[in-house]
């Protein structure tokens, strides 16, 4: 939900959020490359909470010029993979614009299923609003 502006972390700060991610023991971060650059990344974040440690949520960058390429799928494709195999995690959980139908469309093919939606709660402009849809999949 993040508006282009708003992208103002410093690189420690960014350095600190990839080492906090790869040394956490429930949460990850996968990177795709292209000819020497990021094309991409997907990264699963599991609460602190005791209750809820057996969630996660995740998000997905693909820069412009590398979508339409597969990595998306790649990049799920792997997160996947690494929570079945995880002992403690047992739920995958993902939230999407309303008007991303394509990132709904692989989602749903992953066997992500809708369990919620917040109504209007992204705004892009004046009267333009999407709905923020939850969905998750169980990897137990």
């Amino acid at each position: 939900m993040t508006a282009l502006e708003e992208f103002n972390k410093t690189i420690d700060q960014h350095e600190e959020w990839i080492k906090r991610l790869t040394n956490s023991e429930r949460e990850a971060l996968f990177v795709a490359e292209r000819d020497g650059e990021i094309a991409g990344f997907i990264m699963f974040q599991s609460p602190d909470r005791k209750r809820a440690a057996h969630t996660g949520t995740f998000g997905i960058m693909i820069s412009k010029e590398h979508r339409d390429q597969g990595l998306g799928k790649l990049l799920l494709k792997t997160l996947l993979d690494w929570a079945e195999k995880h002992p403690l995690i047992e739920k995958v959980s993902l939230a999407v614009f309303s008007t991303n139908e394509r990132a709904i469309a692989l989602y749903k093919k992953f066997g992500f299923i809708e369990e919620g939606r917040k109504v209007n709660e992204v705004k892009f402009g004046e009267n333009e609003y999407a709905d923020d849809i939850l969905m998750y999949k169980s990897v137990k």
